[in-house]
């Protein structure tokens, strides 16, 4: 049933005309679109009854399916209008879990009251108070109130907290939702996607602020879990939600900032920006987000220029190229880091100091825990360029630091990089895990397992425990997990080989060759996979790792590295074939090497050749 209401009204001084879309004041009219219109209409037909969110949904967009995100686009629009908050409104006031009532009064349009709902007087006489002198004492109280109002508003020396403290629920950690594409565009949710991930990055900078990293909200994208209980899920105090609508080159985020025991909204903006502009929008967002938790931005971001202007073509490919880095290695071809890397490398061309884009070309290169050799310089320029066009990069250092350890093996840079990383974002859930990797290899083991907890608190769909557990030979334990992570991502064929060799650790052969076979088929090496299952049903696990080793051989680089092959023949029992290849690791500089004092490899110790490679490995003593 729709909501009726008759010719124009007023909401307090505004004065509202549903026919022709417009709300004015003193003399400044704006235009509505027609369904926030509807909405107000709506909630102004049973003012001051609270309307309910499904009531909202139905009578405005009727026949019509809309998240509803729809619905908070439109009341967040309305309070920018009434200039009203929803923490303390004055207009439209949110009731949790239910819907949003207007608390304004509604007249109608004449500004006409009934004579039973006007307001008596009384104790006033003629004689006590000439009429002027009436209106003149009711402007000086009036005048105090809107002074003492406005100094509480807007937090004059710090007069609101003096007065009532520091309001609403204490906020250490949330999450940001994906956002929604609002645009009815598949084609846009790479956009949409890129989005979440800027924002994301943006309140990872907060300082005290614990921000969920993006692999594990994005679990939860068109989820119809409730807010509590996803916040349950990620061990967050609140929840940022939104939508995206993209239409030429105009951009609209609208972004609500909700209390997780509750589910009520602290907060809520709309921002409607030239999508050049987009970066820099999402960096509004985080600080309006940091002043409603009452967090500050770190120095190095409170120092920078903060994100710039950037052209819409650079935009556009440097989202494409984020989005497919994101599908190498969960069901894509082995292209789509080529596809990613182009599409960063077409951005950098058209915007040379785009750090962004270059990070992003640098990742792009980044086949396991580095590049393979014959990327190595496009891979150094890459991030050399990232680094010196924008220094308060925290993913540039975290890769950096990366780099520093698995591939140069110089342990003092890499720590630096690494914690550089940390302290420009403390929310960067990578950079935390590749310290725990940095103290595991130093032998630091205490201090590393708290960087995994960290990792893992940041990060909580993913799992950060498991390789630790595996290095100390906890295999049960780190079977627990890894299994857990393949049941919970699938696709992502690098769980799978995480859990192959957990299992190939504990000696379980015939269930390692097993998750052999789904991770080549996420890497896009489906013909591989359908020889391996043959192989193994027909001859066994030897005879399957056999062709494992030769068909990884034959893909160095995609994702292969030497060291991976040496592990194979290392399994079949055959160390002259593993040295050759560890030999051919240490060559190319290959990251596994760390490895090479944990796990299997410690059967080797005793073997001159096994302890001459440690020892040109440079470990620093434990």
């Amino acid at each position: 049933m729709g909501c009726v209401l008759d010719g124009d009204f007023r909401v307090g001084p505004w004065l509202v005309a549903p026919s022709l879309n417009r709300v004015s004041r003193n003399g400044t009219t704006v235009q509505l679109e027609p369904k926030v219109m509807a909405v107000l209409v709506c909630l102004a037909a049973d003012a001051p009854e609270a309307v309910s969110k499904e009531k909202l949904l139905q009578t405005v967009w009727p026949d019509t399916f809309v998240g509803e995100g729809v619905l908070v686009r439109s009341i967040v629009e309305l309070r920018r209008l009434f200039e009203d908050d929803a923490k303390e409104p004055r207009v439209i006031q949110t009731i949790a879990k239910r819907g949003y009532r207007l608390v304004a009064p509604v007249v109608p349009g004449n500004g006409r009251i009934s004579q039973a709902a006007a307001p008596a007087v009384g104790g006033l006489h003629s004689g006590h108070l000439t009429a002027s002198k009436w209106k003149l004492w009711l402007l000086v109280v009036a005048g105090v109130v809107l002074l003492c109002g406005l100094l509480v508003t807007f937090n004059v020396a710090h007069l609101k907290e003096r007065l009532f403290g520091r309001s609403g629920p204490t906020i250490r950690s949330l999450a940001v939702l994906p956002l929604q594409n609002l645009s009815g565009d598949p084609g846009q949710e790479y956009f949409s996607d890129g989005m979440t991930e800027e924002l994301i990055t943006e309140l990872s900078r907060i300082k005290g602020l614990r921000v969920i990293s993006r692999t594990s909200v994005m679990n939860y994208k068109q989820s119809r879990k409730l807010l509590p209980e996803i916040a349950r899920e990620l061990n967050v105090d609140a929840i940022v939600e939104g939508s995206v609508l993209r239409s030429g080159d105009r951009v609209r985020i609208t972004a609500q900032l909700i209390s997780a025991p509750n589910d009520t909204n602290l907060w809520a903006e709309a921002y409607d920006r030239d999508v050049r502009d987009v970066l820099t929008l999402q960096a509004n967002v985080a600080t309006d987000v940091a002043q409603e938790v009452h967090s500050q931005v770190t120095p190095h971001q409170a120092a920078s220029s903060g994100p710039r202007p950037v052209n819409l073509a650079v935009l556009d490919a440097y989202l494409k190229g984020a989005y497919h880095r994101q599908k190498w290695g969960s069901g894509g071809s082995p292209d789509e880091r080529y596809k990613a890397a182009e599409y960063f490398r077409q951005a950098t061309k058209l915007d040379p100091s785009f750090a962004r884009g270059w990070l992003g070309l640098a990742d792009s290169y980044v086949v396991n825990v580095g590049p393979s050799p014959n990327e190595v310089p496009l891979f150094k320029d890459a991030l050399e360029k990232a680094l010196a066009a924008d220094p308060g990069l925290s993913g540039a250092h975290s890769l950096m630091g990366r780099f520093k350890l698995y591939h140069d093996w110089d342990f003092p840079a890499a720590e630096k990089e690494i914690r550089t990383a940390i302290e420009l974002n403390p929310s960067n859930a990578e950079a935390h895990g590749c310290y725990a990797d940095y103290l595991y290899h130093m032998g630091q083991r205490p201090e590393a397992e708290r960087e995994e907890q960290l990792a893992q608190a940041l990060d909580p769909n993913n799992d950060w425990l498991e390789a630790g557990l595996a290095w100390r030979g906890e295999y049960d334990r780190a079977l627990e997990r890894v299994r857990n992570l393949v049941e919970l991502h699938p696709e992502d064929g690098w769980n799978h080989w995480e859990l192959s060799n957990v299992y190939f650790a504990m000696g379980r052969y015939d269930e390692g060759v097993a998750e052999l076979e789904p991770t080549l088929r996420q890497y896009g090496y489906p013909e591989m996979a359908n020889a391996l299952a043959k192989t193994h049903a027909a001859k066994g696990y030897k005879a399957a790792l056999r062709l494992y080793a030769k068909d990884l051989a034959a893909v160095q680089g995609n994702p292969v590295c030497p060291t991976l092959v040496a592990k194979v023949y290392l399994l079949l029992g055959e160390k002259d074939e593993a040295f050759k290849w560890l030999e051919k690791g240490f060559a190319e500089r290959d990251g596994f090497l760390l490895d090479l004092k944990h796990g299997e490899w410690q059967s080797l110790r005793g073997d001159p050749r096994y302890e001459d490679l440690v020892r040109r490995m440079n470990f620093p003593a434990s």
